[in-house]
């Protein structure tokens, strides 16, 4: 049975009722204003009543060119910061917590879901693949100016203002997976000779201290990843090195709490023995999150070891939204099917 995992616990100014985590899930409700579909409420809600300690919503794009397809909500106009304040209410109502996810996709998006602009990158440089609902070929990204570099810096620090004022407890930087901030972090898609070529973790250093300098660095969550949904072939040459480098920007920055993104917990990095969060913990005192096809068992070793402070979990959750009252009487989950659990955001 999951004992610790189950338990309260206090994270930094955090007080949750459980390590649960509900991981960010994109699922394309919104309408085409960027404002959530009413269900989102509820959708979030039942989680917080049955236990969860944190939600951690679903990518939410900081302007109109952060955007990559169909569906996704947004905070960066007063109608969508006003929709969110009700699900936020019932969350804390429900006694949960609930982070906002800060996304801008950069290369993998096209001018269609952008409003007509093209995508923005560090370089042009084409990704491979379609973007996501609607098929189309992603376009080549126009390389940003330091004055794309400053506003989208900017528009990061709004969107969390405006998740603050939409009643969200902190927000998550997602700077994994191959989006924006990645891309700035890679040398396939950053091919600049400036020093955001020069100094790979220098944009998401400015955009964690706008971030932190406008809500307050307690109230930030950073997710980065060694996968990119794109280049599915990429790893890190040196993950020792790299993960030492990213972490010198959390430390540098006074981030608390990170969200390491792993396809699997249990399975070693390409270049290295350890796997993405032992690695992390060699050299990360403060908190963490574990991620990637989490299970209770895999969570309630991974946190009595205290490899991982907090677990996030997916799938289970879509297919189980009282997991955690389940849990507790120890009755088996149900499975997850796509078909029924991605169609739908209400059981």
């Amino acid at each position: 049975m999951a004992v610790e995992l189950l338990e309260p616990v206090q994270i930094g100014n955090y007080s949750l009722q459980s390590k649960v985590v509900m991981a960010p899930m994109t699922r394309g409700f919104a309408n085409d204003l960027g404002i959530i579909h009413p269900d989102t409420i509820n959708y979030y809600k039942i989680r917080a009543f049955y236990g969860v300690g944190m939600i951690i919503t679903e990518g939410i794009s900081i302007s109109k060119e952060a955007q990559g397809t169909v569906g996704i909500p947004g905070l960066y106009t007063l109608r969508q910061v006003e929709a969110w304040k009700d699900v936020t209410k019932e969350v804390h109502k429900a006694g949960g917590l609930i982070i906002a996810q800060l996304w801008h996709v950069g290369r993998l998006s096209h001018s269609y879901f952008t409003g007509g602009t093209k995508p923005i990158a560090p370089s042009a440089v084409q990704a491979n693949g379609q973007t996501h609902n609607i098929r189309m070929p992603y376009e080549t990204p126009r390389p940003m100016t330091i004055t794309d570099i400053e506003r989208t810096i900017a528009d990061f620090a709004a969107a969390a203002e405006n998740a603050m004022n939409a009643g969200f407890d902190g927000v998550e930087i997602h700077a994994a997976h191959g989006y924006l901030i990645d891309q700035f972090q890679s040398y396939i898609t950053n091919l600049r000779k400036d020093e955001y070529g020069q100094k790979k973790f220098l944009f998401l250093e400015q955009i964690i201290k706008a971030v932190g300098n406008s809500i307050g660095i307690d109230k930030v969550i950073v997710r980065f990843s060694e996968h990119k949904d794109d280049l599915p072939l990429y790893y890190w040459e040196n993950p020792e090195d790299t993960v030492q480098e990213i972490l010198n920007v959390f430390y540098k920055t006074g981030i608390s709490l990170i969200h390491p993104s792993s396809p699997s917990f249990k399975k070693p990095l390409t270049n290295h023995t350890l796997t993405l969060h032992a690695l992390i913990r060699k050299y990360w005192n403060k908190a963490s999150i574990g991620v990637g096809e989490m299970t209770p068992n895999i969570a309630e070793e991974a946190i009595s070891s205290s490899e991982i402070q907090l677990a996030a979990f997916a799938r289970p959750l879509l297919a189980n939204p009282d997991m955690v009252e389940l849990l507790k009487r120890s009755t088996p989950l149900k499975k997850y099917h796509p078909e029924t659990h991605l169609s739908t955001l209400l059981p």
